[in-house]
């Protein structure tokens, strides 16, 4: 084989190596959901905390340890479950308008059916920014995502 058909195929080999490697990886940054919720525009998680009911009666409840939610500063957040028990909880972070990184804590058990992390929040050069604030949950043989709107506007 002449240098350069070996040099493409290894270069071939790279690329696939990279799309495979993307592929497995890609839960990680945009998980799987089996049942989405829209959020409640109405709640504010700078003032209180945010429920949501599930179809089969089970309750989910988020709240911020710290309000108004510091940034940069880190902050406890909360989830109280009832009716059910999960495998696990995430609480993804995402800016609405501006892509701020990955900020995805696991949360785990705090006591009686409340799952708490820490996190920190990094302060957008504008002074105000809206998160989507999404709750990730696998309970049974399902995965939950459930959005909250945070915005740090004026609470800096």
């Amino acid at each position: 084989m002449s240098k350069k058909i070996l040099l493409d195929i290894i270069g071939l080999l790279l690329i696939i190596l990279v799309m495979v490697i993307g592929y497995k990886l890609s839960p990680l940054l945009l998980p799987h959901s089996d049942v989405t919720f829209l959020p409640d525009p109405a709640c504010d998680l700078q003032r209180q905390a945010c429920s949501v009911k599930l179809a089969d009666g089970a309750q989910v409840e988020l709240s911020m340890g710290t309000r108004p939610v510091p940034m940069v500063k880190p902050f406890v957040v909360n989830l109280r479950v009832a009716g059910f028990k999960p495998s696990r909880v995430e609480v993804d972070f995402a800016g609405v308008d501006m892509n701020m990184g990955l900020i995805r804590p696991e949360l785990v058990l705090n006591g009686d059916a409340v799952y708490s992390a820490e996190a920190s929040l990094p302060v957008c050069i504008t002074g105000q920014m809206d998160w989507q604030v999404t709750v990730l949950i696998e309970r049974a043989n399902e995965r939950l995502a459930i959005p909250f709107r945070l915005s740090s506007a004026g609470h800096n």
